[in-house]
């Protein structure tokens, strides 16, 4: 006989499409909850770990595994008393982490720990990656290679200092230094695969007739040191006729990463180097008013035009086609972003990432609060002209007021209080570093 034929009757074929449409269409709800749940915990993960952690890690550059704030505060706490001790101006001895300003403990926070937290030790020195233009002999590498990371800290050379007017300077500069190095010494670390040299010291300014090394920090006095640089290797007579575009755009001054690795490795073992810092959240207002309350072609445009668009709701046509206006708050909600619709700029890098303090021994530790005394007794320890003073010109807008404290609480009274809490942790390693006063949010 004939096989029997199965066949289903319309009916049984539209339920068992009803049924298969159904389960898919529960399956792919299911689908999309569970990777929005996934998204979101990923978000909020890094979210954590970038306001905890301290350095955040960038593909090619050195990572210093820093330990979180809360470790790091845990452990000033318990460790106080083993904390090196410095004499004060008056002989009298201070603990050296409330010498120069009293800092008040630093309050907790419920973020918890990122994954990166503990501090990550190497007994070797990081291992070099070397672009294609700066290849040089192997030997060079090798003996590079094997240098003793990070350079050990010298005693500054003080014989060219003739004033006795500089003491206070001097202790404070000593106090400075040895807090710095202490710091580094107790809570930084040198990830080995990772380095990369050439990143390290591209914002380092070289002046070889004085031997001088100096690491720029935008909104910290930055325009009139390059300025000094440009008269001490004779570029100009004098630091108060160069223009601010000269100073910038002139390519005047050799930075270190155009050198090769002997170069380098020569300079930064015999030439003094320096670093000038300036209170986290008053560089970040400086910043601020500078690039986004005066006319300018490049932040409008770049900075000013995605910020307005992701952070303005309802913004009008004019503002996103010039990017003119850009309110404070909604500038640190771009800076606070872990997806910013426009990359990070120098002008409020942090220091950490901008000079790697840890890793580079600074000789010569300089703070804008101070910038005129430190300068000018750098120059005498560099063996500067006796006739070169450091110009204490407004660089621009000379007609603003300064940005100082009283200016920034303005600005922070335009924000919540997490949000002055995440500025604060943000810049946490810089505060800490260079031993500034916790702001009271």
């Amino acid at each position: 006989g004939q096989p029997s034929e199965m066949v289903m009757n319309p009916k049984q074929v539209f339920l068992s499409v009803l049924i298969f449409g159904v389960a898919g269409l529960l399956l792919f709800m299911y689908l999309q909850v569970w990777i929005e749940e996934q998204h979101t915990g990923r978000v909020e993960k890094k979210r954590e770990q970038k306001a905890t952690s301290g350095w955040e890690p960038v593909n090619y550059l050195p990572v210093p595994r820093i330990m979180t704030r809360e470790k790091i505060q845990e452990h000033i706490t318990n460790q106080n008393s083993k904390f090196h001790i410095t004499e004060g101006p008056k002989g009298k001895k201070e603990n050296l982490l409330n010498s120069e300003r009293p800092t008040r403990i630093l309050r907790k926070t419920s973020h918890p720990q990122g994954e990166d937290g503990a501090l990550g030790k190497t007994t070797g020195p990081p291992t070099i990656k070397l672009s294609e233009k700066h290849e040089g002999s192997r030997t060079v590498f090798k003996k590079f290679n094997e240098m003793k990371w990070p350079l050990d800290i010298r005693p500054l050379n003080k014989s060219l200092v003739k004033d006795n007017k500089w003491k206070e300077t001097e202790v404070a500069q000593e106090t400075r230094r040895s807090f710095l190095q202490e710091f580094c010494k107790k809570y930084g670390g040198v990830s080995r695969p990772q380095s990369h040299l050439f990143h390290m010291v591209s914002r380092i300014y070289v002046e070889d007739k004085h031997k001088i090394l100096y690491c720029e920090v935008p909104k910290a006095g930055c325009s009139n040191w390059k300025r000094i640089l440009m008269v001490l290797s004779g570029l100009a007579s004098s630091a108060y006729n160069i223009s601010h575009d000269a100073v910038h755009y002139g390519k005047h001054l050799k930075k270190l990463d155009s050198f090769d690795l002997k170069g380098i490795y020569t300079r930064l073992n015999t030439y003094t180097k320096a670093v000038f810092v300036r209170d986290p959240m008053e560089r970040l207002v400086s910043a601020f008013r500078d690039k986004f309350e005066h006319p300018n072609s490049y932040y409008h445009p770049v900075f000013g035009k995605a910020i307005i668009k992701k952070y303005r709701p309802n913004a009008c046509e004019e503002a996103l086609n010039n990017g003119s206006g850009v309110k404070f708050k909604e500038f640190v909600h771009y800076l606070l972003d872990s997806r910013r619709p426009v990359g990070m700029d120098i002008h409020w890098e942090k220091v950490s990432k901008l000079c790697y303090p840890c890793l580079i021994n600074y000789d010569f530790v300089g703070k804008f609060e101070t910038l005129e005394e430190d300068a000018n007794y750098f120059l005498q320890l560099v063996g500067a002209p006796k006739e070169l003073k450091f110009p204490n010109f407004k660089d621009r807008h000379s007609s603003d007021e300064r940005t100082n404290a009283q200016v920034v609480r303005q600005y922070l009274k335009d924000l919540t209080r997490t949000e002055r809490q995440l500025i604060y942790d943000f810049y946490y390693l810089d505060y800490l570093m260079f031993n500034y006063t916790t702001p009271f949010l």
